[in-house]
């Protein structure tokens, strides 16, 4: 059990990177967190943390064991709730990874009620454009919008979003209004690449007989994160093809105009993947039941 909590204490210091912030954050005092750490360092015979006035970061060692401890922990608190009811609150942390706008358009904004049924619960929770690797970066679970290519991870399809295409109303003002795909050759689009360097395909649409073609266009910006892409449309770069999850409130205010809309892309499939665990922890459970009701109201 000092093991465990040892390497709880190691977990909360390397996460904030400060002992201080470890003691205040676990409510301990800084010798006793800064004690367990060498206990540890000890124990292991190999040196987690660089230490110096101002900084504290993972040695490589520190790094691999991190990972290993963050399952370990999770295992722990599986075992702790193996036996618990389904009215006991759970306990224990959940690592999660979500889309930028699904995280701070529905998920955030909500995420008070489920923690108030598990007041217990800790929840990390990663938002970028990064597919993350869910077994050695340790997540319980991931939301995923777009096709799959995690054939090792088990997936629940929650329905799927539908992609508009959009300008703002700058836009418009600017360039006017395209009309027909004849009109594209003459507007701007905002490229989106995770990679950087590496292009899209330009406007994408469905054609009569279901299949995916493409215009090559105009563009003076390419972004490599949501955000970026969002805020590029808004201010007038031109033209982007988006979930409507993400823009759903810029387009009750005008802010974004939709166009071309006989001419959309494939609607992109909403999923939550986790690993493939022969019984999935409780608390996992219960926090991906509550994503699917959250996500429920903007999926088909």
């Amino acid at each position: 059990m000092k093991d465990l909590n040892a390497i709880r204490i190691f977990i909360k210091v390397a996460q904030l990177s400060s002992f201080s912030k470890a003691a205040t954050s676990l409510n301990l005092p800084k010798s006793s967190v800064s004690q367990a750490v060498t206990m540890l360092e000890s124990t292991l015979n190999t040196r987690l943390l660089h230490r110096t006035t101002r900084t504290v970061n993972m040695t490589s060692d520190g790094e691999l064991f991190y990972q290993r401890a963050l399952g370990i922990i999770s295992d722990a608190d599986d075992l702790k709730n193996l036996f618990v009811s389904e009215d006991k609150g759970l306990t224990g942390r959940i690592r999660v990874d979500m889309p930028q706008a699904v995280s701070r358009d529905t998920i955030i904004p909500n995420l008070s009620s489920f923690l108030k049924m598990h007041p217990n619960l800790e929840i990390e929770l990663g938002s970028s454009d990064r597919r993350v690797d869910v077994i050695k970066e340790g997540f319980d679970c991931v939301v995923r919008v777009g096709e799959l290519t995690d054939s090792s991870l088990i997936a629940r399809r929650l329905g799927s979003f539908k992609v508009l295409n959009c300008v703002s109303r700058y836009y418009v003002k600017n360039h006017g209004l395209p009309k027909t795909l004849n009109d594209l050759k003459s507007h701007y689009i905002v490229r989106y690449s995770q990679t950087l360097g590496i292009p899209d395909p330009g406007f994408e649409y469905l054609d009569s007989n279901n299949q995916l073609q493409s215009i090559t266009m105009k563009s003076q910006l390419t972004v490599n994160s949501s955000e970026a892409y969002l805020s590029a449309a808004l201010n007038g770069f031109g033209l982007i093809q988006t979930p409507i999850h993400g823009i759903s409130k810029h387009l009750e205010s005008a802010e974004l105009v939709q166009v071309l809309p006989q001419y959309a892309m494939p609607d992109l499939p909403i999923n939550i993947l986790y690993p493939n665990r022969h019984h999935l922890p409780k608390r996992v459970s219960a926090f991906m039941f509550w994503l699917e009701k959250q996500l429920s109201v903007f999926t088909k």
